[in-house]
This record gives C-alpha cells, sequence and structure tokens, in this order.
C-alpha cells in the first residue's frame, strides 16, 4: 500500500512491555471524517485493558484497513490520515512502521501515537446522538429486544458508558412495571432469560483463558489450607481504620492487611517470590503483590509494588486507585506488570475454600476466604472467634510442601497478631 507524502500512517502502538497484538473494539471516527492530533481515535484491547488511542496527526481519516473486532500485531498500519481528497491507493506494501515508545500517563504532554486510559469525561450519547455502549451492552440488548438508546445517559461504566449491567438492569425494572402495552418479558431472573445464549469470546476473556489454561497445563498445582483466626485483626482495624482515614484520606479494607501479611512473610521465606525460567528459578529482589479484581467480562490483577516496605494506610491507597481503575476500564498494562504474588479473595461470596489457579510466571498465590464466627478453643476455654480459611496454591516444580507449609503458617501468625503489620521496620 503506497499513499502520498501527506498522508499519515496510523499504526497499533506498543501499549505494554509484552504486548504483540491487540483487538480494535470500535473506532471513534468514520471514514471521511476531521481528526485532531491528540483526538481519542480508536479503543483497542490488549491483553487484559480496554485503552484510547490517539490520532498521530490532524486531517481526514481516509481509509480504515482493520475493522472493529479485527486483531492485529503491534505496529502494523490500520489506517490513514491525510488531506481531504487525497487518494490513497494499495498497490504497493507499506514502509515499516515508525516504533511507537509505550503508553505513558495522561500527565505528560501528548505526542505521535500517545495513549491514555479511557477519557472521562466521555458520555453515553455524544452531539451527534451516536451512544457510547460495550460489545456485550449492544448484543445483550438486541436479544433482550431492549433499543440501547432508551439508556442514553444512564450509562455506569467508565465515562457513563453503557455497558451489560445497566442493560440487565434496565430489563429488570420493565418486567416490574409491566403493563399490557408493553412486550412481554417473563418475570423470572434477567440472567435465566440468557441460557442458550452465545457469547462472544472477548480479548479479555481468551487472556484469561489462555493464563489459566497455560498454568494448570505447565505448572503442578498443590493446595494448602489452614484456618486462621482472624478475631484481633478484625478489632485491630475497626480501631484504626477510622484514624487512618482522617489522616491519610482511605480506609485500609481486610484485604489490604491480608497483603502486607503475604509480603512481610515472603521475607522469611523468598522462594515463594519466585519463577521457573530456562535459566533456572530466579528469586525476585523486589516484592510485588498482584491483587485479583473482577472486572465486565473477565478479571484482571493490578499490582501493589514493594508491597513489604508499604505501610498499610500505602498499600490502602494503591489499592483505591488501581481497583477505581480496573472497574472503570482505565488500567494500563504497567499497572499489571511485574507481579511477584498474588492474592485473590472470595470472602465476600461466602466461600470457605477452593483452588486458587497461579498466575504465571508467579510461583504461589494466596487465596482468602470468608470469616465467620465459631466455637474454638483458646487457652482451654471454648469461645467465640472469627475464623478464616486460607488457600494456598504453588507450582511444586519450584518448591515442596514443606517450604510452602512454612511460608502459609508465617501469614497466619501475622495475621493473628496483627500488630507485627504496623510495626516499624
Amino acid at each position: 500500500m503506497g499513499v502520498t507524502d501527506m498522508a499519515t500512517n496510523v499504526i497499533l502502538p506498543m501499549l505494554g512491555q509484552t504486548m504483540e497484538e491487540g483487538t480494535i473494539t470500535k473506532w471513534l471516527k468514520h471514514e471521511g471524517e476531521n481528526v485532531q492530533k491528540g483526538e481519542p481515535l480508536l479503543e483497542v484491547m490488549t491483553d487484559k485493558a480496554n485503552m484510547e488511542v490517539e490520532s498521530p496527526a490532524s486531517g481526514v481519516l481516509l481509509k480504515i484497513l482493520a475493522p472493529e473486532n479485527a486483531t492485529v500485531p503491534v505496529k502494523e498500519i490500520i489506517a490513514i490520515i491525510g488531506e481531504p481528497g487525497e487518494a490513497v491507493t494499495t498497490e504497493e506494501k507499506p514502509e515499516p512502521a515508525p516504533k511507537v515508545e509505550e503508553a505513558k500517563p495522561k500527565t505528560e504532554s501528548p505526542d505521535a501515537g500517545a495513549v491514555q486510559p479511557k477519557a472521562s469525561a466521555q458520555r453515553s450519547e455524544d452531539s451527534s446522538g451516536r451512544i457510547f455502549a460495550s460489545p456485550r451492552a449492544k448484543m445483550t440488548a438486541a436479544e433482550l429486544g431492549i433499543d440501547i438508546s432508551l439508556l442514553a445517559g444512564k450509562g455506569s461504566g467508565p465515562g457513563g458508558r453503557i455497558i451489560e449491567r445497566d442493560v440487565l438492569d434496565y430489563a429488570e425494572k420493565k418486567t416490574e412495571r409491566h403493563t399490557g402495552e408493553e412486550p412481554f418479558i417473563p418475570k423470572t431472573p434477567v440472567e435465566s432469560r440468557l441460557l442458550g445464549r452465545k457469547i462472544p469470546i472477548t480479548p479479555m476473556r481468551k487472556s484469561v483463558a489462555d493464563s489459566v489454561s497455560a498454568s494448570i497445563r505447565n505448572a503442578p498445582h498443590v493446595t494448602l489450607t489452614t484456618e486462621t483466626d482472624v478475631t484481633e485483626l478484625i478489632a485491630l482495624r475497626k480501631h484504626i481504620a477510622e484514624e487512618i482515614e482522617k489522616i491519610h484520606g482511605v480506609k485500609p479494607s481486610f484485604t489490604a492487611f491480608v497483603v502486607k501479611a503475604a509480603a512481610l512473610a515472603i521475607l522469611d521465606h523468598p522462594i515463594i517470590n519466585s519463577s521457573l525460567t530456562e535459566e533456572g528459578i530466579i528469586i525476585h529482589d523486589e516484592i510485588n503483590i498482584g491483587v485479583a479484581v473482577a472486572v465486565e467480562g473477565g478479571l484482571v490483577v493490578p499490582v501493589i509494588r514493594q508491597a513489604d516496605i508499604k505501610p498499610i494506610y500505602k498499600i490502602a491507597q494503591d489499592m483505591e486507585r488501581l481497583i477505581e481503575k480496573a472497574r472503570e476500564g482505565k488500567l494500563i498494562p504497567d499497572d499489571m506488570h511485574g507481579g511477584t504474588f498474588s492474592i485473590t479473595s472470595l470472602s465476600s461470596y461466602g466461600v470457605d475454600m477452593f483452588n486458587p489457579i497461579i498466575n504465571p510466571p508467579q510461583s504461589a498465590i494466596l487465596g482468602v476466604c470468608r470469616s465467620v464466627e465459631k466455637p474454638a478453643v483458646v487457652n482451654g476455654e471454648i469461645t467465640i472467634r472469627s475464623m478464616m480459611n486460607l488457600c494456598l496454591s504453588f507450582d511444586h516444580r519450584v518448591l515442596d510442601g514443606a517450604p510452602a507449609a512454612q511460608y502459609l503458617s508465617k501469614v497466619k501468625e501475622l495475621l493473628e497478631k496483627p500488630y507485627l503489620l504496623i510495626l516499624e521496620r
């Protein structure tokens, strides 16, 4: 493909250190429309993050070469921007695309190919009447016979974008206020009316599927479970959470204390903080704890860096910021890069035991279950205590049961003596 000297090739930039390809989820401009340099041009789904790509030049979007839902490799030409009426030919092979630097936060001034998370000012409808909705939201609305435009301005997704949950909630409310003049919707849970449908595999779902499949296929998992008395931890958190919030503006969650305990325990048992490579077992020199977060369509694992040296309030601040970015679809790949150990919690779902799947290339993951009051023997007497199970899955190629059990025992000790988590080290 050859173009005139005035035309600018739009390439798929590298949005993270490990990115090899991306899926174009939405073009924000159509062929023939004017675009300005730095203006959001399209949305791209990487492994686990949906991001906007800015226009590298001002002009007219002459040609879109990669349609929506197309998966293309990094640095491939996906569109052409030029002058109005400029001819575009596709006879010659394009010149190699220029190297594009990795995405950087919005705080830096934009330049060609700059990338930023989705703009928070985006609404579910723009001035031209175009509706901003996720592909799953549109598909679900079509299946339920709902006009997606009725949800304009009511989206709860990033920047007011309509997501699938908004459509399902609307359908529930429509069921409740049903009259004979409206199309009949059976009064059953919305999810049950979706039985039998086909759900497309999104890039995020594919990334999760590939990761867990590779983990189970390559790493022999062993899971150890121990019961932990978190009565004192619950009391401590209740005691100091409000003061921390007054001083630092954040109330630490229960998980923040678990992150700290997991990180400190690694100092005594560093083999947990390792990865198996062709050169051998690499014990990482930083303790970066990934925290699994459920989002629409999948799972992401943002990373709390150097959690062992951060105080509880700083861990809580990092978690609050990253979880908010995850749920708003604003994570960038670097937010999820470099984890050395992970934590996943199903405590809010009433789960008492499960087998967490290791997040490659890490060697272990800690599962957190619900805490429940039950009788326990303390100093020879039966009393009611808050008890919680911890489930540690580890890669048996990297470590054996004894060191894994020692690590889990140390985490248990720190959670049962929570004042150790707030001592200066």
